[in-house]
């Protein structure tokens, strides 16, 4: 990157439960000249919220332990409105990636993700050449994120979701253990 703005520290607040993954992108942030709050759980970030005024990059992992950060996205935005808010996560869906976006994210990255990859999209720095996938989705993909679509419709009720999607119950929760398929 050689982007001018690279040389500004940044305020980042970063929720992510895998303290390996958490513990490593703090650092290299920091390694950067970065300030980075990081929270491994809801209460963690209720906490920062509290602490931190202002930041300028907010890190959401989409999927915790027991739940999940899409309810947060409003709640950040309305402490941090000038921050740039991103959803990362390994289980992108489209339903889920429109929902972040309308609860006020600027954007979606996918897992793995590098730090210089979440800073390229802090600073809207762009590939030369933009990467088009031309291969259609799968259908197993493509019933991932119908699945999802309607467990987001259903406020994650599993039984509910089942019934609509004429699926007993245990079927759709080991669909839903599975990571989403990218072929």
């Amino acid at each position: 990157m050689t982007n001018m703005a690279e040389n500004e520290a940044l305020v980042v607040v970063l929720l992510e439960d895998d303290v390996s993954y958490g513990g490593v992108a703090k650092r290299l942030l920091e390694k950067r000249g970065h300030e980075v709050f990081w929270a491994e759980d809801l209460t963690g970030l209720s906490h920062i919220l509290k602490q931190v005024t202002d930041a300028d990059m907010v890190l959401l992992d989409l999927k915790l332990a027991n739940t999940t950060s899409l309810d947060s996205v409003a709640t950040v935005r309305r402490h941090y409105p000038h921050a740039r808010i991103f959803m990362v996560t390994a289980y992108a869906s489209i339903a889920t990636t429109v929902e972040a976006m309308k609860r006020g994210a600027d954007d979606y990255l996918p897992k793995p993700i590098t730090i210089d990859e979440i800073l390229q999209a802090y600073y809207g720095e762009k590939e030369s050449e933009p990467s088009v996938n031309t291969k259609p989705i799968s259908p197993k993909r493509l019933e991932w994120e119908h699945i999802q679509r309607v467990l987001q419709e259903n406020n994650g009720n599993i039984s509910r979701t089942a019934e609509q999607l004429n699926m007993h119950r245990r079927t759709l929760q080991r669909k839903l253990q599975k990571k989403p398929v990218d072929e």
